[in-house]
């Protein structure tokens, strides 16, 4: 049975650098990332993560389907960075109108639940939004909500639970 270890903080706060000096301790590793290039800022966020990690690991983008990419990727381990990402994609996907909330938790869920269903351990990044200052608009609002939420999800379900402040992990669970 797979495990699953979940590893949230705040911006900055070294959740991404404690999740790969977990990963460093297999050998087969691949890197799921969630995040998509759409300005300078996040192309040097890229760059800044991918100093992090060694080059021998494999890393898929996946944006919207993570759950399909894990169920295909073969490897020791699995590492998703990250999930708030993965929710701002989910937000703002066109297919996903309506019951956006709803249709964000069922992805998530089904990303747990083949988790736990492949081979490979995996570990899931996260930011906490519910400790800063609440959004001005409501998408804004929405994000954060949801995002909570999902975060409680995956928590629920981990085997292990991280939280990350100023480069210290906390082991909560």
């Amino acid at each position: 049975m797979a495990k699953l270890t979940f590893i949230l903080g705040g911006a900055r706060s070294g959740k991404s650098t404690y999740a790969v000096e977990l990963a460093k301790q297999y050998r087969n590793v691949a890197y799921v990332a969630t995040a998509q290039v759409l300005d300078d800022e996040m192309r040097e966020r890229v760059e800044m993560h991918k100093k992090l990690r060694p080059a021998s690991w494999k890393v898929v983008e996946s944006h919207i389907n993570v759950a399909d990419t894990v169920e295909r990727l073969k490897a020791d381990l699995i590492l998703i960075d990250c999930l708030t990402l993965y929710v701002s994609n989910l937000l703002l996907d066109a297919d996903c109108e309506g019951a956006k909330e709803e249709y964000i938790t069922n992805e998530i869920k089904r990303l747990c639940d083949v988790s736990e269903n492949v081979s490979a351990d995996v570990i899931m990044v996260s930011n906490e939004v519910g400790l800063g200052i609440v959004p001005t608009d409501p998408l804004g609002r929405k994000f954060r909500d949801i995002a909570g939420k999902v975060n409680q999800i995956v928590a629920l379900q981990a085997d292990e639970v991280y939280f990350v402040t100023a480069g210290i992990p906390q082991r909560l669970k």
